[in-house]
């Protein structure tokens, strides 16, 4: 098969998946306890300011009705307009999708900056003092819950040493990386760890390979033997972790936006979630769910580049 219609073979699988997670988190949203109306109007809403704002929404309508609007609206690219906020869902998430999606990739560079150099010490180092001290500092990122981090270094580098600030986005390119950086280390501790452990005993499977022990006995350097074969082969299994990682990375920034205040698509979720907001968790959901599989397919790339057999 040609990586042309590979592509366009992933493209479609991708399309069932969208739907039965768009059904789904229509039913799931509407099984949440409480109601939107009340949720909007208070305890003091009237009767009849309650039977308006009902019928104004189209929640009178049957389930069968709602999902058939929710799916045109889908199709139409378009989710209706949030409950709590009075706008539209898509300017809403336009809004706050780039602060997320800057948070995830500022916690992956992070994390491979961290894991990369500290994976290939451990594994050239193995059993021996670097090697143990490294596991062990990471040990501590593997068992540390994400809101724990979180709450330390804003202790210590927001309210004790006032290095970064609490919270909050910024205006600036520059102010954006200052605000982030904090949230960004807390989500990429955990990764990092992971990303560390597994490279680590990726190089150390490569390394004792035999067509390694064929590079050097052709005289080239170390430099070129640890890059050219090593890494480049350890990294196959790397790449893929990283990938499955890119869904608990979003929803470990629902909780880290949430602890520094970060205005992103994840404190957007826990707030409709609060509200009732039923068009905006369902689009944040489907977001979502687009963004993960858009990388598992980049990840396939990236694994087709360094591994050639893998599109076969």
């Amino acid at each position: 098969m040609s990586r042309g219609a590979w592509l366009v073979s992933r493209l479609l699988q991708m399309v069932p998946t969208f739907l039965l997670i768009g059904l789904a988190v229509f039913v799931l949203a509407r099984l949440l306890p409480g109601n939107a109306v009340m949720a909007l109007l208070g305890d003091r809403g009237s009767d009849e300011a309650v039977a308006r704002l009902t019928r104004q929404l189209g929640l009178d309508q049957s389930i069968g009705m709602q999902l058939l609007a929710f799916l045109e609206s889908v199709l139409r690219g378009q989710f209706g307009t949030s409950l709590a906020f009075r706008i539209p869902v898509t300017r809403l998430i336009a809004e706050r999708l780039p602060v997320t999606l800057m948070l995830t990739g500022m916690a992956i560079v992070i994390a491979l900056a961290l894991a990369l150099p500290l994976a290939f010490v451990a594994a050239l180092k193995v059993n021996r003092w670097p090697d143990l001290l490294i596991r062990g500092v990471f040990q501590v990122g593997l068992s540390s819950p994400i809101f724990y981090v979180g709450l330390v270094l804003l202790t210590v580098f927001a309210a004790w040493l006032r290095i970064f600030p609490v919270g909050g986005y910024g205006d600036t390119f520059a102010e954006h990386i200052y605000h982030l950086f904090l949230p960004a280390v807390t989500l990429a501790f955990s990764l990092s760890a992971i990303v560390m452990r597994n490279l680590r005993a990726s190089i150390l499977s490569v390394i004792r390979a035999e067509y390694v022990d064929f590079a050097r006995a052709k005289g080239l350097r170390s430099r070129v033997v640890l890059l050219r074969h090593v890494l480049r082969n350890a990294l196959i299994a790397t790449v893929t972790l990283v990938g499955l990682h890119i869904g608990s990375l979003l929803g470990g920034a629902v909780i880290t936006e949430t602890v520094f205040a970060v205005p992103g698509v994840g404190r957007l979720m826990v707030d409709s979630i609060f509200a009732r907001d039923y068009p905006v968790i369902q689009a944040l959901t489907l977001v979502l769910a687009v963004l993960v599989s858009l990388a598992f397919l980049v990840t396939d790339l990236v694994q087709m580049w360094l591994d050639p057999r893998v599109g076969r």
